[in-house]
């Protein structure tokens, strides 16, 4: 994914030593104590993870009332299944979930930041806060799509959702063929973070 973007090489390591820096600063300043930023991430790390939006893919593509419901309503649909608790919690609030279906494919990109359904999703990849990936996903996001290996049909809409702090979006993807009879186990290990942005598709065991 990185390589379609062109990042410096070390963009990572740059990013990490400011972030250091400005924890070490905070600490400093008494804002956060020296665990603080390891306790959250182990959190969303163990917690709040992308097996968690499986779990609700997988539900949706086996009970269509709940897939409906999902749409409608997605905190109170979330809120049936057996998910850790904090669901609706940091990086939750306003949970969104949006359907693809034939003829509709849904792409999730944050235009102003990195705004994310952690609880859903978990942490956000790297790609997803490029500016170039998010300026290009809202310009050009059918050509954008293709070139991470998602071709549509010409006449498929896509719909670009734009994520913020009123309303955290996160895609239902379509169900592959040839998934009959499959257990909500089996199916949700189809699911990947980035078929749950709109980036990818699911597919099919071969």
């Amino acid at each position: 994914m990185t390589a379609q973007f062109g990042y410096p090489e070390d963009r990572e390591e740059r990013s990490a030593a400011q972030v250091r820096a400005l924890e070490a600063l905070l600490i400093e300043k008494g804002v956060i104590g020296s665990g603080t930023v390891d306790k959250v991430l182990g959190y969303f790390e163990s917690e709040m993870t992308p097996l968690n939006g499986k779990k609700i893919v997988a539900r949706a593509w086996t009970d269509p009332d709940f897939a409906r419901r999902l749409a409608e309503d997605t905190p109170a649909a979330v809120a049936e299944l057996d998910l850790p608790e904090g669901m609706a919690g940091a990086e939750g609030e306003h949970l969104a979930a949006v359907l693809n279906e034939p003829g509709v494919h849904n792409l999730v990109i944050c235009t102003l930041c990195s705004c994310f359904p952690w609880p859903v999703l978990g942490l956000p990849p790297y790609w997803y806060k490029d500016p170039v990936f998010r300026a290009r996903a809202a310009r050009e996001p059918r050509a954008v799509l293709t070139e991470l290996g998602v071709p549509l049909d010409p006449d498929t809409e896509v719909r670009v959702w734009d994520a913020s702090g009123h309303a955290r979006w996160f895609v239902v993807p379509q169900r592959p063929a040839g998934t009959e009879g499959m257990s909500e186990e089996r199916l949700a290990d189809l699911v990947t973070t980035e078929s749950m942005i709109g980036v990818a598709l699911a597919e099919a065991p071969a």
